[in-house]
């Protein structure tokens, strides 16, 4: 797969097919890439919690939120929830900022699901409270977000964006999911 393709099919999906697992050492395979990526100052403040076991799994489902601009969307349904999830952290005694080194270890780890067959969600959106109590998290850690994985079972498109204010994803009638992205004579800037 030539790298362009690589980054235009590791969309955020939503929906996966439930029967196909994703291992523990699937996970640990790409978050071991997240190992060898940029980290501002070579901190490496980041540390992961793999959550592979199916049980556990749902236990976590209902602290993540699900496409906030599909309001009358619940989230996945039994079937279509994401197979495994990657628990995100920042160690607070590295450092309090982990705001490049996250982004860049996320889409990294993406690249990879999405280079193996797999796709992924990046979930802010979070009960951080209840996933803390859960995962029985020491208070030094952060949780910066929760990555969903598994094998897509959806159809996400890119759209040139028409109306430069209308960023908002949407499903079509068929259920595909369609994602308006700004193209780059409107994110190319000349000032001279």
């Amino acid at each position: 797969m030539q790298f362009r393709e690589l980054v235009t099919n590791s969309r955020s999906y939503r929906r996966f097919d439930g029967s196909y697992p994703v291992s523990e050492q699937v996970v640990r395979d790409l978050v071991e890439l997240a190992c060898y990526t940029p980290s501002a100052k070579n901190l490496q403040p980041l540390k992961f919690i793999p959550v592979c076991d199916p049980e556990t799994a749902a236990l976590l489902y209902p602290s993540l939120s699900w496409a906030g601009y599909l309001a009358d969307w619940p989230g996945p349904a039994e079937g279509e929830r994401p197979a495994a999830y990657i628990v995100m952290l920042g160690d607070k005694e590295i450092s309090q900022d982990f705001g490049p080194d996250s982004g860049i270890a996320a889409q990294t780890i993406l690249l990879g699901a999405a280079a193996s067959g797999l796709g992924g969600c990046i979930i802010a959106a979070l009960d951080r409270n209840r996933i803390m109590e859960l995962l029985k998290i020491p208070e030094r850690f952060s949780i910066l977000m929760v990555l969903a994985l598994g094998k897509p079972q959806e159809t996400v498109v890119i759209d040139q964006m028409t109306d430069p204010e209308s960023v908002r994803y949407y499903r079509d009638r068929y259920g595909v999911h369609h994602v308006p992205k700004r193209m780059p004579d409107e994110v190319l800037l000349k000032f001279h």
